[in-house]
């Protein structure tokens, strides 16, 4: 028990920035992914796991050893105009997301309680962003990392339906070769699972971990112990680990229910919530449901904060989920910015869900792009403090690139 309690301290950025991966914008992807084609992108989470893992190591260690978010690294080897076009972008991408988001949380909560899911979209994007704001970073951190329990909901969902392992097994270690349409859903899967905004997320919390033990400045922030990376690494690979183990089940759940009884058209979380009950049972589709809640209450200040702490480190303004409104406001300026646009995309009848599955396409193209600057930071000794990622790492990561590269020009060109 006290080795268990141990491993669970050290748990912390990592595991936020993992679970909050498996958004409800993400479940919509990985539901699109198994209702049309089955279990035969189910081999996608062993890609995909090892991947983002590599990817979000590198992202944590440039925040721990340089001692300032992504921004502020990429600053020291990219051009300022290149980097607010990437932060913009950020800001766009994830209002999208935010979107997306509390609607498909809003029509969940509408199937538990009957009440109108505009109603809920406004009720979940003030409290959220009120508690990002008013929250201070300990209490926040505290909370989100409880909240990724939730994913647990979709692994007993998957077992619950009842799945023929043999099949399963066949489908996951026997890979098929992508064809047509389904080109597209694999940059979307890669897209999701490693998105830009998991980069900037996972090395801001790096920085705010550090500020929490005292360490105010950049230079006290500079450099990190063999224990201080072990310990994150654990951290990272925990949260990697358990968000690519969620894609799985949710896109077998969605499998062996909803493509099996050739209801392979949906397009919300809401299609798949109702279809899952008459095939599944009124208890898998309520595992679904209260799973899309719990994980967009984790994702959504994820969302937000990210981007903020991308247009904070840019225009140089004070940043940090300890400081209050006073303090940092042109940052929280950003969360709530990002939160009303969310609210205001249900209530201009704006398609989210459409819209954020062709944004993670789109992300699927240009996060190659932005890992690349990450790559070449986290391989400068100089930027790194003498720190720079290990050549495995470096091969991993140029390994991801290639792989989204290659996922993208096979969406083209078929």
């Amino acid at each position: 028990m006290r080795r268990l309690r141990r491993f669970l301290a050290q748990l912390g950025p990592g595991l936020v920035t993992g679970a909050a991966d498996d958004d409800p914008s993400g479940v919509v992807t990985y539901s699109i992914a198994g209702a049309r084609y089955g279990t035969a992108l189910l081999w996608t989470a062993l890609l995909t796991w090892p991947l983002m893992t590599a990817v979000q190591l590198m992202c944590s260690r440039v925040g721990m050893v340089t001692g300032r978010g992504l921004v502020g690294a990429l600053r020291q080897r990219l051009p300022s105009q290149v980097i607010l076009i990437g932060a913009v972008g950020l800001l766009a991408a994830n209002t999208i997301n935010i979107g997306a988001d509390l609607s498909a949380m809003a029509d969940a909560a509408e199937l538990f309680t009957g009440l109108n899911s505009h109603l809920w979209v406004l009720l979940f994007g003030a409290g959220i962003a009120w508690a990002t704001v008013r929250l201070r970073y300990a209490v926040l951190a505290r909370a989100l990392k409880w909240l990724t329990l939730a994913l647990l909901a979709y692994v007993v969902c998957a077992i619950y339906v009842g799945p023929d392992w043999g099949e399963v097994a066949r489908a996951t270690f026997l890979p098929s070769r992508p064809r047509g349409s389904m080109w597209s859903t694999l940059v979307a899967i890669l897209g999701t699972t490693i998105s830009p905004y998991l980069f900037f997320w996972q090395a801001s919390q790096e920085v705010e971990e550090e500020r929490a033990q005292g360490r105010r400045t950049v230079q006290d922030r500079q450099g990190a112990s063999t224990n201080e990376i072990r310990m994150r690494t654990v951290d990272v690979l925990a949260g990697t680990f358990a968000s690519n183990l969620v894609m799985y089940f949710i896109i077998l759940t969605t499998a062996i229910t909803l493509h099996q009884h050739g209801i392979i058209g949906i397009t919300t979380s809401r299609e798949a919530m109702v279809a899952l009950e008459p095939i599944a049972g009124r208890f898998a589709s309520a595992l679904y449901a209260f799973a899309i809640i719990g994980v967009g209450l984790l994702a959504v200040p994820t969302l937000s904060g990210s981007a903020a702490y991308a247009l904070a480190e840019l225009f140089h303004w004070r940043d940090g989920l300890d400081l209050r409104l006073q303090q940092a406001p042109a940052f929280y300026g950003v969360v709530l910015l990002a939160s009303l646009g969310g609210v205001a995309m249900d209530f201009f009848n704006l398609d989210p869900i459409g819209a954020l599955y062709w944004s993670a396409v789109i992300n699927g193209v240009l996060a190659p792009f932005l890992l690349a600057g990450v790559l070449l930071v986290a391989s400068d000794s100089h930027v790194m403090a003498l720190q720079p990622s290990s050549l495995l790492a470096r091969g991993v990561v140029l390994l991801t690139i290639l792989c989204m590269t290659a996922a993208a020009v096979g969406m083209f060109v078929h």
